[in-house]
């Protein structure tokens, strides 16, 4: 689950309109047991406020038009990450894109399970700064309500699940190798939150990218083997049953030294004037 090529620039981890229909240029291969990257298929049943963004017309209908993920946090309400929504990732304004669809309810992307629930609104954080990745983060408020027991409860500033050390699962349908290998199935990564100094000495400025810890968290392996990757962008971050962190950018996937960076829920919360439960942004 992370970028297209070679992730040794940063960048966000959203699939490009250029790829529609053809793979992306394969990475250096991560490691050798990689799914979602180092990771296992899951039931959607499972994390069932975990959806896709779709659009067939932007991005063709081999895996549904699928080109980000986000959570749903209200029966109505979807955060994602910003820059899914941007002018590189879909050619050209969200308002543009024709079919713009969350897909709820569909582990697997080819079948006829779930729901396709047209988006009726788009708030991209004005804050979001492409070049620096902060305040990587919108809402999507959907056309019709997804039943009920569909969103994650938010983790407010100070739980502990932000706590160093915290085992946290990402989801996502974003490539499983780093080599451009996308699943039509969703898949989790078991991973842990890392701590601000690991996320600042990978990620100190400049080409690589400069992480942020009052917006920004990291979580992944130190030594490398489970991440996210292209095209899981937007997709949740979970420890402790709440959601900590939308999948935003990093480096290679599945590297040593290369964590994934994900925006801090806490920082989302804060600029929204949510309070974190589950079903407080219906």
């Amino acid at each position: 689950m992370r970028h297209p090529s070679a992730r040794a620039l940063a960048r966000p981890l959203a699939l490009a309109v250029a790829a529609t229909v053809i793979p992306l240029m394969s990475a250096a291969p991560a490691s050798a047991d990689s799914v979602v990257v180092g990771g296992f298929p899951v039931e959607v049943s499972e994390s069932p406020w975990t959806v896709a963004l779709t659009s067939r017309d932007r991005f063709g209908g081999t895996r549904a038009g699928q080109f980000c993920g986000g959570v749903a946090v209200g029966r109505t309400t979807v955060l994602t990450a910003a820059h899914c929504l941007g002018a590189e990732a879909l050619g050209g304004p969200p308002e543009q894109v024709r079919d713009l669809k969350v897909v709820a309810g569909r582990g697997d992307l080819l079948s006829g399970e779930g729901r396709e629930i047209a988006v009726r609104d788009i708030w991209v954080n004005p804050g979001h700064d492409d070049v620096a990745n902060t305040g990587d983060f919108a809402v999507l408020t959907l056309g019709e309500a997804l039943p009920p027991g569909s969103a994650i409860a938010m983790a407010p500033a100070g739980d502990p699940a932000y706590e160093p050390g915290t085992a946290a699962v990402v989801y996502g349908w974003g490539d499983t190798s780093g080599a451009g290998d996308y699943p039509t199935t969703l898949h989790a990564a078991r991973v842990r939150v890392l701590s601000d100094s690991v996320c600042e000495q990978a990620y100190p400025g400049g080409e690589v990218g400069q992480y942020r810890p009052d917006t920004m968290l990291c979580a992944g392996e130190e030594h490398g083997g489970r991440d996210a990757c292209q095209g899981d962008s937007g997709g949740p971050l979970v420890a402790g049953g709440k959601l900590i962190g939308l999948v935003s950018w990093g480096g290679e996937c599945g590297r040593p030294g290369s964590p994934g960076v994900y925006t801090r829920l806490s920082a989302v919360l804060r600029t929204l004037g949510w309070d974190g439960g589950a079903d407080a942004a219906s």
